[in-house]
C-alpha cells in the first residue's frame, strides 16, 4: 500500500491535467481516455484514479487549468477599462489555443470554472465604479460576450479543412456575399468587403469596447 502511494504521489495531479491538455489539444475530447493517458504517461491506470475519478472530473481540471492560467497573467494598464480588455483579451486567446475549452464552458466543467471567471471580471466591473446593485448584471454580460464570441472564433477556426489559407477562405465567402441578390442581401453585400479584411482579435477588443462605452454611459 504504501509503495502504491508513492507512485501516486510521484504521479501528480498537475501532471495528468498537464498530459489531459496536450492529448486534447491534439485529438479533442473523444481523444482522451484514460488508456491514452496510460500511454502518454507511461504509468497504469490505478496511478491515475488515485487522482481523478473520471473523464468528466478530468475535463474539469483540464478547463480549469488552462482558464487559470490565462487569468493568472498580470493585466497591462493602469485603467479599470485597460484590466478588462486584458482579461477579455487572455480568455480569448486562450479558447482559441485550446477550442475545445469553449464545449467544456458550455457543460459541467463551467461550474468548477464559472467562480474563477466571475472573480476575475468582477473585480475589474467593480474597479469601473460600477454601483454594487448591478455587478451581477454587469459582469454576466461581459462574460457571456467574452466567452460567446471567443467561442465563436473558435467555431470559426475550425469550419474550413486545416490546410486552408484563412485569407483564400474569408476572401471566397466574401466574394459568395457579395454575388447574393441586390435586392434581397444589400447590407450583406455591402459588408463584405469588410469581412474579407477583418482581424479577429481586433474585432473581438472593439466588441469589448462597444459594452464598455454602454457601461459608462449607464453609469453616467
Amino acid at each position: 500500500m504504501a509503495t502504491r502511494a508513492r507512485r501516486a504521489e510521484a504521479l501528480s495531479r498537475e501532471r495528468i491535467v498537464e498530459a489531459s491538455v496536450a492529448i486534447l489539444d491534439a485529438a479533442g475530447e473523444a481523444g482522451l481516455t484514460f488508456k491514452a493517458l496510460t500511454e502518454r504517461l507511461a504509468t497504469g491506470p490505478g496511478a491515475i484514479y488515485w487522482h481523478v475519478a473520471n473523464k468528466d472530473e478530468l475535463l474539469a481540471a483540464a478547463t480549469d487549468a488552462v482558464v487559470a492560467a490565462a487569468l493568472a497573467v498580470e493585466p497591462a494598464g493602469s485603467s479599470a477599462q485597460d484590466q478588462v480588455r486584458a482579461v477579455a483579451l487572455g480568455l480569448f486567446d486562450a479558447i482559441d489555443e485550446h477550442p475545445w475549452v469553449a464545449a467544456q464552458l458550455s457543460a459541467s466543467s463551467w461550474q468548477a470554472t464559472a467562480p474563477r471567471i466571475l472573480e476575475s471580471v468582477g473585480r475589474r466591473v467593480r474597479a469601473l465604479g460600477v454601483p454594487q446593485r448591478r455587478w451581477f448584471t454587469v459582469t454576466s454580460v461581459l462574460v457571456q460576450y467574452i466567452l460567446g464570441a471567443a467561442a465563436q472564433n473558435a467555431a470559426n477556426g475550425r469550419t474550413p479543412a486545416p490546410d486552408t489559407d484563412r485569407e483564400e477562405f474569408l476572401d471566397a465567402v466574401a466574394t459568395t456575399w457579395e454575388e447574393l441578390d441586390p435586392d434581397d442581401y444589400a447590407f450583406t453585400r455591402t459588408i463584405a468587403d469588410q469581412m474579407r479584411e477583418h482581424d479577429d482579435r481586433e474585432q473581438f477588443l472593439a466588441g469589448i469596447d462597444l459594452v464598455l462605452t454602454g457601461i459608462t454611459a449607464g453609469e453616467g
